[in-house]
């Protein structure tokens, strides 16, 4: 179990882009399980829209990767490394996911060599799907993304 100061070790993001709020399960190189609590004072519910509320999907998709990166990078000891989206595959959006909503994500490791991994991603709400799909990432030097 992790709660958001081992999250804060150990992913790059922050609030108000920081979209795992506790980790119940992690198996490093593996997979895990984590929350996300979703709340109207969020930022693009400003725009997303004013009278109903709906939580972008790119959104959804970027709290997967955060936690496909706590799988990835467990100890916190690469800091000199970024996991980078490189691949979104297939995924799905079933039910929209709304202010009070507690996302119950889980993601697994599918394949990974050299720089590149793959991982599945379920999104469930009170246990029913909300999203589903594939994310595949790169590690890259961090000094490097700023290269030109």
């Amino acid at each position: 179990m992790m709660n958001i100061d081992g999250i804060n070790e150990r992913i790059k993001q922050r609030p108000p882009f920081q979209m795992i709020d506790r980790v119940t399960e992690l198996i490093p190189n593996e997979s895990a399980v984590g929350l996300k609590c979703v709340s109207v004072n969020e930022p693009h519910f400003l725009g997303h829209f004013p009278e109903s509320p709906i939580m972008p999907g790119v959104l959804i998709i970027e709290s997967c990767a955060q936690l496909c990166s706590l799988v990835i990078e467990s100890s916190g000891e690469d800091a000199d490394k970024l996991y980078v989206l490189l691949k979104v595959d297939g995924f799905k959006f079933v039910k929209a996911v709304i202010p009070g909503d507690r996302l119950e994500i889980s993601v697994k490791k599918t394949r990974s060599g050299g720089s590149l991994f793959a991982f599945d991603a379920e999104v469930r709400v009170d246990g029913n799907l909300h999203a589903k799909g594939s994310l595949t990432f790169t590690k890259v030097e961090r000094r490097s993304v700023y290269e030109r």
